[in-house]
């Protein structure tokens, strides 16, 4: 039995003060009492559930703040996937672990408590299967035992280069698969789920599968699916030109949506898409850092809340590690857009950040298809406490405290962070960073040689 005293904890009622937070020997919460003595469990100050991050590309961390130079001519998203191929052929199953166990350690020092990794780098540079074929799906398990994060691994679906059909280029040889060999991987990865770690599968986009392909995953799989969809204009118009349909129209046509489908970015959506697809069920993941970063354009939050659309945040390409600074970006990214404040508050729930956080936990909770997001019996025990002396955050609780979190200008607001009733970070350290931290030294020195 592990146990937590918090001096205040947001519960899916509300915020409580002097809160028992009780979980059993897997990790998972058993009781949780407000108003209780501490005795002997361990005291915390200002605590949130974890938040999950919905969309990772975890070998990306290897080239974050190195793909900004500007090449010749116009630079843009296009441009972007020619300096990631080039990555892509540096890498091997050694180095993709210590990356990936990099960026988990980095996660939880920042208050992201369970990833789900978008995993879509499969073989050798040419293409070449490992001897085992999800060989590079295993060392993303391994690198989350090493940290302590909680995994949902999705594997990736990518079969062609264009929309329905187009050769891929010589670029993405290391992502290919045909849809026997993707469920031969499938079912091998699925030996190795467990308590923290779980699974679903990803269709890489509409540009990567054809509609049998897309058509047969959804048939044979019930847990979560992920997939880009409408992430640059050019995308659009491509899906127009081969199938008279926007990519958004072209899923809903065909029943491609619900509850368990997670559409990452979203960003291209005209009114009807919004509301129909809002309505579906289907999660949109949204990764406002990279989305920035890449020129993808903004997602229409306004109107996706006005719809009651679940959402979620995630790193993707990992220029943004920071949960707090990822609801940031969003929110103010809808603020330059729109020239007003506060845009995803309303008179019933007032402060953004929090607003934006629960959404997220939920959201996020339910596309890794995992019992996390709130702090609650029957639920891993995800914990994260916020550093009630930092600068930003002194004298605020509560709501106040989250916008601080959120809005203010300091870093290592994150204090302590458990997963599954373990504590991974003490101080705004992970436990093991120095030896984690060595590995990725090496690592990218082997891939930048």
């Amino acid at each position: 039995m592990t146990s937590f005293f918090a001096a205040e904890a947001w519960l899916p009622e509300g915020w409580a003060r002097d809160v028992l937070i009780e979980a059993d020997g897997a990790g998972t919460i058993t009781a949780v009492t407000p108003g209780a003595a501490p005795g002997d469990a361990r005291r915390m100050g200002l605590v949130v559930p974890g938040l999950p991050n919905l969309h990772s590309h975890a070998f990306q961390r290897a080239m974050a703040g190195r793909a900004d130079r500007r090449g010749s001519g116009t630079d843009s998203f296009w441009t972007w996937r020619i300096a990631m191929y080039a990555v892509v052929a540096r890498m091997n199953p050694d180095s993709a672990e210590a990356v990936a166990a990099m960026l988990h350690a980095e996660c939880l020092e920042r208050g992201y408590t369970h990833l789900c990794e978008f995993h879509y780098l499969h073989h050798q540079p040419d293409g070449t299967p490992y001897a085992a074929r999800e060989e590079m799906g295993l060392r993303h398990i391994a690198a989350a035992e090493r940290s302590g994060i909680g995994l949902t691994l999705l594997p990736s679906l990518y079969r062609h280069g264009g929309i329905f059909g187009a050769e891929p280029n010589p670029g993405q040889r290391p992502f290919l698969n045909d849809l026997d060999q993707f469920m031969g991987m499938m079912a091998a990865l699925h030996r190795h789920k467990g308590p923290r770690v779980g699974l679903g599968v990803a269709p890489h986009s509409l540009r990567a599968v054809t509609p049998e392909m897309l058509q047969e995953l959804s048939d044979v799989w019930a847990g979560p699916i992920h997939m880009h969809l409408a992430e640059q204009r050019r995308e659009v118009e491509e899906c127009v030109a081969a199938t008279g349909l926007r990519p958004a129209e072209w899923v809903l046509e065909n029943g491609l949506v619900g509850p368990r489908w997670v559409f990452i970015h979203a960003t291209h959506l005209d009114d009807a898409e919004v509301v129909a697809l809002g309505q579906s069920g289907s999660i949109a993941g949204l990764c406002p850092h990279t989305e920035a970063s890449l020129g993808d354009g903004t997602f229409r939050l306004p109107e996706w809340l006005g719809v009651g659309g679940a959402l979620g945040v995630g790193s993707d390409s990992q220029v943004c590690l920071d949960p707090a600074q990822e609801l940031r970006q969003l929110e103010t990214s809808q603020r330059l857009a729109l020239e007003q404040r506060s845009v995803a508050a309303t008179d019933a729930e007032p402060h953004p950040a929090g607003l934006l956080y629960r959404r997220a936990l939920a959201g996020g909770a339910r596309a890794a298809g995992a019992p996390i997001g709130a702090i609650a019996p029957g639920l891993r025990c995800d914990l994260v406490e916020l550093d009630s002396d930092h600068p930003d955050l002194i004298d605020l609780s509560a709501d106040a405290a989250l916008d601080a979190w959120v809005f203010g200008p300091g870093r290592g607001v994150v204090k302590t962070t458990a997963v599954a009733g373990r504590v991974l970070v003490e101080e705004g350290r992970h436990i093991a960073m120095p030896a984690i931290r060595a590995d990725y030294t090496k690592a990218m020195r082997d891939i930048w040689a």
